[in-house]
């Protein structure tokens, strides 16, 4: 079982260890580690929330900013060939290649 949990922009992920009988899981694209855990579906999604909160207290605490796990941006490795045909089609649908990709991401999510 792996869920995906979600609280105030962070995402974190749930697995069931059937032997601890326990519900655990860990707040996704962090540097920091962020873990929680629970016996019942309430309980972890409860956990999640709360380590997220502590996070975000934590931060504000040191007087850091807390990291924000999606900036919007990633890279993106293709072959050249392929470069040069997103390239071309977006040129020829008067996008640029950044909103050309982004209207077809959006398009299968």
């Amino acid at each position: 079982m792996n869920e995906l949990l979600e609280h105030k922009g962070y995402r974190g992920t749930v697995k069931f260890d059937a032997e601890a009988g326990l519900l655990h899981g860990e707040v996704l694209h962090l540097r920091d580690v962020v873990t929680f855990q629970g016996t019942t579906v309430d309980e972890v999604v409860q956990a999640f929330r709360d380590s997220v909160d502590d996070y975000l207290e934590f931060c504000g605490e040191r007087g850091e900013p807390p990291e924000r796990p999606y900036s919007g941006r990633f890279v993106l490795r293709v072959s050249p060939d392929l470069h040069r045909e997103l390239a071309g089609k977006a040129a020829v649908s008067g996008k640029s290649l950044n909103a050309f990709l982004a209207e077809k991401l959006h398009e299968v999510t």
